[in-house]
């Protein structure tokens, strides 16, 4: 919803004065966005130079996406898959749901479910930003052998 994309776009602003944060933006919340005119309210940087801290991107690719989550210290989302991804890399991750089809990015990865309260989800994030991990590990059958070990099950 528009006051939702509001919040949160005052959230991350909020966030980014702490760090620098990439946002790709996703083609209908990006036309919330403009709709809104919060780019310039918040100054935003998409196409504009105002918080070179905060900014915005069109969509990346998957492996430009990986490259960008490898190298982050913290991810904020509602995707259940960027919580595998995150819980795989290693990187703290935050997840703005109140459940999730991905347990085990919670209870074994790197993986908090905060809900979607966004004074909550801030408080999570300054604690990783101030050094305050969750510590995490990637599950056991997350190897990267599950083709061979489905093929042993159908030979067999």
């Amino acid at each position: 919803s528009p006051e939702n994309v509001k919040k949160i776009l005052a959230l991350l602003n909020e966030l980014s004065q702490k760090r620098k944060i990439i946002f790709p933006v996703h083609p209908r919340t990006l036309s919330v966005i403009n709709d809104l005119n919060l780019t310039n309210n918040l100054n935003l940087n998409h196409n504009l130079n105002h918080n070179l801290n905060l900014i915005l991107t069109d969509p990346i690719g998957y492996i430009d996406f990986l490259a960008l989550t490898k190298n982050a210290e913290l991810v904020i989302t509602d995707s259940g898959g960027i919580q595998e991804e995150s819980t795989y890399l290693g990187v703290q991750c935050i997840t703005v749901r109140n459940n999730t089809e991905r347990p085990v990015t919670v209870v074994e990865g790197t993986n908090q479910l905060i809900g979607t309260d966004l004074e909550k989800v801030k408080e999570a994030a300054l604690k990783v930003l101030n050094g305050e991990n969750k510590t995490g590990s990637i599950p056991e059958l997350w190897d990267g052998h599950a083709a061979e070990r489905i093929v042993k099950l159908l030979i067999n």
